[in-house]
């Protein structure tokens, strides 16, 4: 859920005045049909929420106090299919650490629960799964692309844990690069930075992609996003010895901070009054 969505051109337009104006669920569904894809932003009359639930027009998250429940009620775009249906979000590990991204104190991150059981029951489109999940939460007081050049993201599951990859590149021209490794306790390592892997661009948009792994054992299982700032893929790849699937984001703020890439967002991410 995003309150004051962060990639949203009708919140840059306005001013970024009112974040509650721009709020929107995200929900990408990947697999063997058609990708679906759901961004939509709504505006503060039908947003509300308290300390355990939030509502962003049809759609509500709660937290039970042993669980995450999504209710989902949205709309795909740019193909107009329906996302109905709940996700259950269930933490193995909970974490209150919280870390300081840019060096000007503006941007926050929390990763809440590195590793987690998701179930997923979903009525329209008719589909029902179960597996490993991860939650976490981002805050700032700027623009992202006013405090990064771009950023590299990974999350895997270890045997006895999970591991998150963080590097980010500052717009002041530092970089930054966090390596956590989260036990079942919910205790934090953080650990050497491991070695610096290139990967492929993305085919279509050309997105620059790495990561870290010990060795040269990264490689991409899958591209799941392609799109003209942003990437997320599937990698196969090796974290403190152990091999592991993990999902992988890159980011170009330098990108996304142009005016041709923001006049395509609207076709991904609608605005609309109810």
């Amino acid at each position: 859920m995003l309150l004051g969505s962060v990639f949203s051109p009708y919140y840059a337009w306005s001013g970024r005045r009112d974040p509650l104006n721009h709020c929107a669920v995200n929900v990408a569904l990947y697999g063997r049909g058609p990708n679906l894809w759901t961004m939509t932003e709504r505006r503060s009359d039908v947003v509300s929420r308290s300390s355990k639930h939030c509502a962003i027009g049809p759609s509500t998250v709660e937290w039970t106090g042993t669980e995450l429940r999504l209710e989902l009620c949205e709309l795909g775009n740019p193909l107009p299919r329906r996302i109905v249906g709940r996700i259950r979000l269930i933490p193995e590990v909970i974490t209150d650490r919280h870390f300081v991204l840019d060096s000007k104190n503006r941007h926050a991150w929390w990763p809440i629960a590195p590793r987690a059981r998701v179930e997923v029951e979903l009525r329209r489109p008719a589909l029902n799964w179960s597996g490993s999940g991860y939650l976490d939460m981002n805050a700032g007081d700027e623009p992202l692309e006013d405090g990064f050049c771009r950023w590299d993201w990974s999350r895997a599951d270890l045997g006895d844990g999970a591991a998150v990859l963080y590097d980010t590149t500052r717009r002041d021209g530092t970089n930054q690069a966090l390596s956590l490794r989260f036990d079942r306790s919910g205790s934090v390592e953080q650990f050497q930075p491991l070695s610096r892997q290139p990967l492929p661009p993305t085919p279509i948009w050309r997105i620059k992609r790495h990561t870290r792994a010990n060795g040269d054992e990264a490689q991409i299982q899958k591209t799941l996003e392609d799109t003209p700032f942003y990437a997320r893929s599937l990698l196969h790849t090796k974290v403190l010895g152990e091999k592991t699937t993990a999902m992988h984001e890159s980011l170009s703020l330098d990108r996304f901070s142009t005016h041709w890439v923001k006049g395509l967002i609207p076709f991904r991410n609608p605005r609309v009054f109810w």
